[in-house]
């Protein structure tokens, strides 16, 4: 398994921990390759590429890092997998490692935009959603500089030679499946699980009290979430669990709107810290951006009960249906958003503040882990072997859809042909 490790453990790298032991305990025998930005997989990585913190080293790393191939060509000698898991390679790992797995399978796991997008958010400059493959039309929107736009033509070309090379490529939903498809990739889907949480009474807070779980940087919408929450008519409490580059800048928005102790900034949760706001929240409030690669905070919310809040584009309107698991809102409506939290505020919507039993079970059969687990493991199994893999995407959808052929190797450059390479 290869995947970059960043400062803190965000959601990708949890799944992959979770992988990686899930598998072990299926009785595969499983290595971990990660780089060492972060935690390095709280020190059980079985390999470690080091990275650079300055910043002209890392961009040419991101074309090239030949520690990085040098560290991939040691695991592959002294492990000889049968097939390679990749999630994150794009900013520390660079797209050499592929090169470097010589005749060795691997299997794509496609969590976020940074194949497609070089700032990874696909937002314009405006906040709005890019619906333009990358290319020349990074440099006319202002995403990038020209000296940043001709840099990433050199690291682009790599990524898409890289992709060449990849055997399977899976999607962590639909949106983004058919983002990849856009730019010309075929790919499975299959979302990551929720994990199973010891059963918690919900015990609702006296005043509509509201959550957030995330990062706080600009494509999460906290800016927007604030200002929807001080135009709300019904008084009410908003938590902000999580850390980021803008809290600084929120916390000074949140004084200038007036809210006082009525908006707490939590910081970065443990686990039982985060179930505990859980079990007291009306409802968790997810306002992207971005449209979310997929959105496990709002999987994990649902599971334990609770109602949620979330921009509509993007895999979040994968998992929450409008009125059954929660509300939805165009992205970047401020107003929208408003009128979502008022609904909840004042119990026109979800009065007893959680979700029906039934469909928490639903959501906790669509996404669980032990049937995820045995759809990677054919998926993995068939890569080795030479097959096509399994395509996981009609075990995850609501309704009923036809099988569509999942991408032999090196499909992905068959369809790539034509499109302008990512900026």
């Amino acid at each position: 398994m290869l995947i970059e490790w960043n400062p803190g453990r965000g959601g990708a790298e949890a799944f992959a921990l979770r992988l990686r032991n899930g598998l072990r305990q299926a009785g595969d025998e499983v290595r971990l390759l990660t780089s060492a930005a972060g935690s390095a997989a709280d020190g059980t990585a079985d390999y470690v590429v080091p990275t650079s913190q300055r910043r002209a080293v890392r961009a040419l790393l991101q074309i090239h890092d030949p520690r990085a191939a040098a560290t991939v060509r040691r695991a592959v000698r002294e492990f000889r997998p049968d097939v390679a898991w990749i999630n994150m390679f794009a900013l520390q790992l660079s797209p050499s490692v592929f090169g470097a797995l010589g005749s060795t399978p691997s299997v794509l796991f496609v969590s976020d935009y940074k194949l497609l997008c070089p700032l990874s958010s696909r937002l314009l400059p405006d906040g709005s959603l890019c619906k333009q493959n990358a290319g020349i039309a990074c440099l006319a929107a202002g995403c990038l500089s020209p000296p940043h736009w001709l840099r990433d033509q050199l690291r682009y070309a790599a990524v898409r030679r890289a992709l060449c090379r990849v055997h399977t490529m899976v999607a962590c939903s639909a949106w983004v499946q058919k983002e990849l498809q856009r730019a010309g990739w075929p790919s499975q889907v299959l979302p990551t699980p929720v994990v199973p949480r010891p059963a918690r009474p919900r015990r609702p807070s006296s005043e509509p009290s509201f959550l957030f779980i995330g990062r706080l940087d600009r494509e999460k919408g906290v800016d927007l979430l604030l200002g929807a929450f001080a135009r709300m008519p019904s008084p009410g409490r908003l938590h902000l669990a999580g850390v980021g580059p803008c809290r600084r800048d929120l916390e000074a928005l949140a004084r200038s709107l007036g809210l006082g102790d009525r908006v707490r900034f939590l910081g970065w949760l443990e686990r039982e810290a985060i179930d505990r706001e859980l079990t007291t929240a009306w409802a968790v409030v997810v306002p992207s951006l971005w449209a979310e690669p997929l959105g496990m905070v709002a999987q994990e919310a649902i599971a334990a009960g609770v109602p949620v809040i979330a921009s509509a584009a993007g895999g979040l309107s994968e998992i929450v249906q409008d009125g059954r698991h929660g509300l939805l809102f165009p992205n970047g409506d401020g107003v929208a958003l408003t009128a979502c939290l008022t609904r909840i505020a004042t119990q026109a919507d979800f009065p007893e503040h959680h979700v029906a039993g039934a469909v928490v079970q639903e959501v906790a059969q669509r996404f669980d882990p032990e049937a995820t687990l045995e759809h990677w493991r054919e998926i993995l199994a068939a890569a080795s072997e030479g097959r096509v893999g399994t395509n996981a995407s009609t075990a995850f959808s609501d309704t009923p859809k036809a099988p569509h052929q999942a991408p032999a190797a090196h499909a992905p450059c068959q369809g790539s042909q034509g499109h302008a390479p990512p900026g």
